[in-house]
């Protein structure tokens, strides 16, 4: 099993579901209003209370077969709007 988490801004939430959901993937979990910092970018409380700058994180447990089914749209919608994707290895408990 594989865990995919996808952060990306909260705007292109209903672009990244619709991706998830033409996959036909069995369910994900969504994180709304995700803050951070990464290399070139701050974090500022002002930036949440605006909305400009929160970011939304989705988090999808699935097979590695269901991930290369939708890996290029997804690809795709991040490079053009700004994001990251992860993969790694999911063990049930």
């Amino acid at each position: 099993m594989k865990r995919l988490d996808l952060i990306f801004s909260e705007r292109e939430l209903d672009a990244i579901l619709a991706a998830l959901e033409a996959a036909d993937v069995p369910g994900y979990t969504v994180l709304k209003h995700a803050t951070g910092k990464g290399p070139q970018t701050i974090c500022s409380e002002d930036m949440e209370f605006t909305g400009l700058g929160t970011n939304a994180h989705v988090i999808v447990f699935c097979e590695l077969e269901m991930i290369d089914k939708f890996r290029e749209n997804i690809r795709s919608l991040l490079n053009y709007y700004g994001g990251v994707a992860y993969i790694s290895e999911a063990t049930e408990m």
